[in-house]
């Protein structure tokens, strides 16, 4: 429908729509296209015709032609035709769509409008049919064929099955269904026993294809029921053949039949296959078997005179031949070494099963003797086992054991096994390189002197062993250069591998390496273990991963350290050594360090040690302790001097006598007992205690002025006794130190104790003079101590303390005071 245009009259309008066709498009126009069925790629040719005599109000030179493909717009050329008419040419040069719609549009005056479509197709002229077989279907006779069909063509097409009895007649045949490649032929179109012509055919808007023609008789593509089994059993005087019955399908009982029989083992993928049996039922023989071994078998047939096909194979069939004495020599490998008792050798024999075709049946043991066998005479057996090994005592100097094996039938002939000793020539050189995950290739290089066999012996590393601790493995030839092992490998395991080689008369001296199948990263790194750390320097040691865990050779240790600031280092440890000093350390710095172990395959990190460097270094610290203990030494041996040594401890602490402790302080004259002191206060009556004593000097021709005081009385004996006025207790709250109040309330002036000083002090006899007794500030408490006037030369005898004490009055003494 148009759309409104400015300045359209709406009658023009009106008119157009009035010549809509029930399409939606104008019936005044048409369009031609070259081919609505063309090959992809190839070009496309169109035109659109507008009459406008059919189409009112459409003036001639003033209409537009526009394409549209699909959605999208293309270009073609206009011109006017003859007869009033519009014409545009359209050229696609190449079409790459299987299926599109190419319309044509009429744009006048701002409207636009559909006015023709053509839809085009392209595709491909049909593929070839081929792959063509037929089966004939004995229960109804049907022809069933079927082909494969070629590449899709995206075009419509159409599928026939043909047959022709001969050139000249009618063809015939079936159709698909469904767009299978597979339709059957009736009975009554076919001609049994004759040749037919078969093929298919292929047909569509570009081409027809046809298959290959097939000529065949319907009954040579017949499927025959297949036969059955009727009895197998062993030929006594031909141990290793077998007899076969069968019968037949009723349906093939009038043909001429050529059969197949096939068997196998159980654990075999392949089977035997028997041909060139002809007939139609009866017996057949076959022979190569195994002695005590079971087989399964089956048998199909077809036509003799018919290329065609086989029946379908028989239902299966078992059986087990009858056995015999085990044949052949045993493969053994020993080792010998002396017994704890003297005379005897221990011997560990070992041996291989013998193969299915050497073993005649089921083994049921193995019997070793020291000597062989004789007629009418056993040897004693010094083993009989069902294992393929065996550990027995023989007399020293034995040099042949004898190994047989039996089963149900009867004995093997004994195999002589001679215990050579080992000091040959070893090999060249020997390595062992992985196979698969499972197994190991080992190569060697053959001594100077090629031997005439090659033992290889392996065995699993690690504390638990597996599930083959120890085996081994016999190459004959002379020109042997590798073997490969696969009894019990295992990846990520360590196996140690020994090659020995046999020469006649010797066994070689062995070479050893070892290998894995498989590595990866270790189970896990070795924990560290912090040895020794300085300020500078920490060592550190681990203990090896077990071989169990290290499931590869260990190619390095790299060990990580890194600081609180994230300054990281590494280095990586050769994988022989368990030990490392990092060096270069920041003193009293906090350190976190790990290691990593790797193989070939990868590596694993191992957990976190923290270290924490010292502030001083060893030395440092021996230096700082050595010097501590100098010092205390020192000291000991100063206090042990001062000690020991009198004159040193005079020098530093004299001994300063102590008044009141000497017996002069307990001295207390008789008057001074018979009347005791007057104490002012309300002290309770004791002890008096002199604070102060007076000593009157008493000088020749002189006397002291007695104002208003009495005269002294001079004393008797030793120690003069004073005057009562002159001696009195001064009590609490006294007045001023170095002053006395007489009876009469007049103050006199004390005495000063001088002492000459401590011997050895004083360099000569000097005069007395005014100087304290003791060096405290404050006077000591004397009790009764009366002292004579004077110096003396000598202290009597009972008081050694005060042998350096003099006592000297004042110089001068006026008005009581001492000046």
């Amino acid at each position: 429908m148009g759309r409104r245009g400015a300045g359209t009259p709406f009658l023009l309008r009106l008119s157009l729509l009035l010549l809509l066709r029930p399409g939606g498009t104008l019936g005044c126009a048409s369009v031609v296209v070259g081919s609505p069925v063309v090959a992809l790629g190839s070009a496309v040719t169109a035109s659109c015709t507008i009459r406008s005599e059919l189409c009112r109000g459409l003036e001639r030179g003033k209409v537009r032609i526009t394409w549209m493909l699909d959605n999208e717009p293309v270009a073609g050329s206009q011109h006017q035709g003859p007869g009033g008419t519009e014409v545009s040419n359209l050229t696609l040069p190449q079409f790459n769509r299987t299926q599109a719609k190419l319309w044509c549009w009429v744009e006048w005056n701002g409207t636009k409008q559909r006015v023709g479509m053509a839809e085009i197709r392209a595709g491909y002229p049909p593929a070839q049919p081929f792959n063509l077989s037929c089966v004939l279907n004995l229960s109804d006779y049907g022809l069933t064929c079927q082909w494969a069909q070629g590449a899709d063509s995206h075009l419509p097409t159409s599928v026939t099955l043909k047959c022709a009895r001969s050139r000249a007649q009618v063809v015939t045949g079936c159709t698909p269904q469904g767009g299978r490649s597979r339709c059957t032929v009736p009975r009554r179109l076919l001609q049994l026993y004759r040749q037919m012509e078969i093929w298919v055919s292929a047909t569509n808007a570009l081409g027809t294809a046809e298959s290959e023609h097939l000529c065949l008789d319907p009954m040579d593509v017949a499927q025959l029921d297949p036969p059955a089994l009727q009895s197998i059993q062993s030929i006594p005087f031909q141990t290793d053949c077998v007899a076969l019955a069968w019968e037949v399908a009723r349906s093939n009982a009038h043909m001429e039949l050529q059969c197949e029989l096939r068997y196998r083992r159980p654990e075999e993928p392949a089977w035997a296959l028997v041909t060139g049996i002809v007939g139609q039922a009866g017996t057949t023989q076959c022979c190569g078997f195994l002695f005590g071994t079971q087989y399964h078998f089956q048998m199909r047939c077809r036509r003799s005179s018919a290329r065609g096909y086989w029946s379908e194979w028989s239902p299966g069939r078992n059986y087990t031949t009858h056995e015999k004495a085990p044949a052949g020599k045993l493969d053994a490998w020993w080792s010998v070494r002396p017994a704890g008792s003297r005379g005897w050798l221990e011997v560990l024999l070992r041996w291989k099963a013998p193969g299915r075709r050497e073993a005649n049946g089921r083994v049921l043991g193995y019997r070793v003797t020291l000597s062989p066998r004789r007629r009418g005479r056993d040897p004693p057996t010094v083993c009989n086992t069902t294992h393929t090994q065996c550990n027995f005592s023989a007399p020293a100097g034995t040099r042949r054991v004898y190994l047989s094996a039996y089963n149900a039938a009867g004995e093997s002939a004994p195999t002589e096994v001679v215990l050579l000793e080992r000091k040959g020539q070893p090999l060249a050189g020997l390595r062992a390189v992985p196979g698969d995950e499972r197994s190991l290739w080992v190569h060697w290089e053959a001594p100077p002197a090629p031997p005439a066999a090659y033992v290889l012996e392996w065995e699993r590393v690690g504390s638990v062993p597996g599930r083959c601790c120890a085996c081994w493995q016999m190459e004959r030839g002379r020109a042997a250069t590798a073997a490969l092992i696969r009894d019990g490998i295992e990846p990520f395991q360590r196996y140690n591998i020994s090659v020995y080689p046999l020469y006649p008369d010797t066994v070689g001296v062995p070479s050893h390496t070892a290998a894995y199948s498989k590595q990866r990263a270790p189970s896990y790194a070795p924990k560290l273990h912090l040895s020794s750390i300085s300020k500078s320097d920490a060592e550190l040691r681990w203990d090896p991963v077990p071989v169990e865990m290290q499931n590869g050779f260990i190619t390095s240790y790299t060990i990580f350290w890194a600081n609180s600031t994230a300054e990281v280092a590494s280095a990586a440890v050769s994988p022989s050594r368990s030990s490392f000093v990092i060096r270069e350390l920041k003193p009293s710095t906090l350190y976190k360090v790990h290691i990593m172990a790797s193989t070939a395959a990868g590596g694993t990190n191992g957990t976190s040690l923290t270290l924490v460097t010292m502030v001083l270094d060893e030395a440092e610290i021996q230096f700082l302790f050595l010097t501590l203990g100098l010092v205390f030494v020192l000291l000991i041996l100063l206090l042990i001097c001062v000690q020991k040594n009198g004159r040193v401890k005079q020098q530093f602490w004299p001994s300063v006598p102590d008044p009141a402790n000497s017996s002069l302080g307990k001295w207390v004259p008789a008057e001074l007992q018979q009347e005791p002191l007057q104490v002012p206060g309300a002290r309770e009556p004791g002890l008096a205690t002199i604070s102060t004593v007076t000593v009157l000097e008493r000088a020749a021709g002189k006397q002291p002025s007695t104002r208003g005081r009495e005269p002294a009385v001079e004393a008797t004996g030793p120690f003069p006794a004073l005057p009562r006025p002159y001696v009195r207790q001064e009590a609490r709250g006294a007045p001023g130190r170095g002053w006395a109040t007489a009876e009469h309330g007049e103050p006199v002036q004390y005495a000063r104790v001088v002492g000459e000083g401590y011997r050895g002090q004083q360099h000569g006899p000097r005069p007395c003079a005014p100087q304290p007794l003791l060096p405290a500030p404050g006077p000591k408490p004397y009790q009764n101590l009366w002292f004579g006037g004077g110096c003396p030369e000598e202290l009597p005898a009972t008081f050694p303390l005060l042998q350096g004490l003099r006592l000297c009055g004042a110089e001068e003494i006026h008005d009581g005071r001492a000046f």
